[in-house]
Order: structure tokens, then sequence, then C-alpha cells
């Protein structure tokens, strides 16, 4: 089974780790991801492949603990053993050479544009990073986009860090300032990805959102990952997950992601408890 090699807390409840796959760590290209499983019967969580190690055989997910099994999984340790990983899995990053990009990320939403930017750099392209939080210690992988981006902009709801604002604000700032993009890269919560959509809308910018509906089987059988896009069905799981923004029907999403809140929450509820019952910290 695969072996955790690192754990590292990026932020409250947002874990990076690495994890064994030489498969995947030689295949993987930007924009894929996993579906992981960290026991039988467990839930199988998609998640971004934000980095690779060849040299180790070892592929980076970043997971933030929302419901039960994200936390379960956050609750393991280097040297713990997952159940399995598949992948890579989806279409990689339609890449272009020497385009100039905007990679906006909206909380956790910086692990997935992270290894996009690398894959548009990596083409001699130019990259500026838009990534924001609520506060401060919400905002993830400055430093690692720093390394690759020619330009970040950092905001925070609250003003603790960066720019007091939102993303979309310092998106229209750029524009306004004259930055000029061939395509903006949009990864987040789906009002930030909507209101970024929007934004670039009457300029006819290029937009493609990165999207992680409900998803089971990772292979298109299941439905479970359907999205309308310029009025046909997709699954995000095949054809995705990345999407043209302007096309996506993020009403009808929307509400797809809200089908099973309650069960998630009544879950959840009861992982909880079972931890405090065992003298376990929640």
């Amino acid at each position: 089974m695969p072996r955790i090699l690192s754990k590292e807390i990026l932020a409250p409840d947002v874990v990076r780790f690495w994890i064994e796959s030489p498969h995947i760590a030689r295949k993987r290209k930007p924009g894929q991801f996993v579906i992981l499983r960290t026991a039988e019967g467990g839930e199988r969580i998609p998640l971004t492949i934000a980095d690779v190690d060849r040299a180790r055989g070892a592929v980076s997910v970043i997971v933030q603990g929302v419901g039960k099994s994200t936390r379960q999984l956050n609750a393991m340790d280097a040297g713990d053993e997952v159940l399995d990983v598949a992948g890579p899995l989806g279409r990689p990053t339609d890449l272009h050479p020497g385009r100039r990009v905007c990679c906006v990320g909206g909380g956790i939403g910086a692990a997935v544009v992270y290894p996009i930017a690398c894959g548009f750099k990596a083409l001699h392209g130019r990259v500026v990073a838009i990534i924001g939080g609520r506060t401060k210690d919400l905002v993830i992988l400055e430093r690692e986009l720093r390394e690759v981006a020619d330009r970040v902009v950092v905001t925070t709801d609250d003003g603790s860090h960066g720019t007091k604002g939102l993303v979309t604000d310092a998106l229209q700032a750029l524009l306004a300032e004259g930055e000029v993009f061939d395509e903006v890269v949009a990864v987040g919560p789906l009002p930030m990805m909507r209101a970024v959509v929007e934004v670039t809308r009457p300029l006819g910018l290029r937009t493609t959102v990165s999207l992680n509906p409900i998803m089971l089987d990772g292979t298109g059988m299941c439905g479970g990952c359907r999205v309308s896009v310029g009025g046909e069905q997709k699954y995000v799981c095949v054809d995705g997950p990345e999407f043209d923004g302007h096309q996506v029907d993020f009403e009808e999403l929307s509400a797809r992601l809200g089908a099973y809140r309650e069960d998630e929450a009544a879950s959840l509820l009861l992982y909880e408890r079972e931890r405090l019952a065992a003298g376990e910290p929640a």
C-alpha cells in the first residue's frame, strides 16, 4: 500500500502530504488528479496532484479537512499507509508556449493553480498569480508561487496580509493598470470562480476553471460528476477537470454540490463523537 512519506501543516485544517506513487509521479501532467482511499469501504477522495518528486517516486497532495473523510486523512502521519491511490486522472491542462497567464487561487485553490503556473512557466510564459484567503493564516503556497511566477499578488478579506479585499478585486486592479493576459485560470470556492468569470466575460478573456464536484469512480461510469458546459453534459473526471468558465452552468453545479450536505454533516458529527469517546481530539 502507498506510504505517506511526509506531512506538513500549511494552515489550520490544511495539510500537505507526500505519498509514495512512482507510477503516478512518472506520468502526471499539470492539471491532473488522483483518487485516494484511506481504508476499505472509505470514501474515494479526489485530490489535485500539487507536485511530483520523480526521484523519490512521490506525489504531493494538499488536503483541507472539511468532512469526515478528509479529516480522517489529515489525522494520518508520516509512515502510515493509505489503502490506494488511483491516477493520474483527468485531462491535463491545455498548455501553450509563451502565453501570458493569470492564475487565481482562492484558499485551497492555490494548490491547484500552483502546478498549472509551473506548467506555463516551463514553456516560457509570463505568469502572474493572485492568491487569497479570509485571513493571513489561510493563505497557502505563497513562497512556492513566488519562486515560479513573475508576479504574485496576495489578498486577504481582513487585510491581515497583502492587500485587503477579494481575489477578484486584485484581478480587476491588474487589468485596470494595463496587465494583458491571454488566459485567466481560476480555482477555488464555486462563488469565487463564478465571480472571476463575471469579471472576464465582458472582456472576452479566455477563462479556465477547475471543478471538483461529487466524484466516485473517476472513469465516467457513475455520472456523479456531471456538469453542464455550453449546454452539453460533461463528466468532470474524464472531460475535465478544467473547462471554459464562460460556458459552465454554475447554478446547476451549485445545486448538485449541495445534494448531500445534510448527510455529510451527519457523518462528520458522528465521526467527531466517536473520536471524543475514544479520547482523541475531534
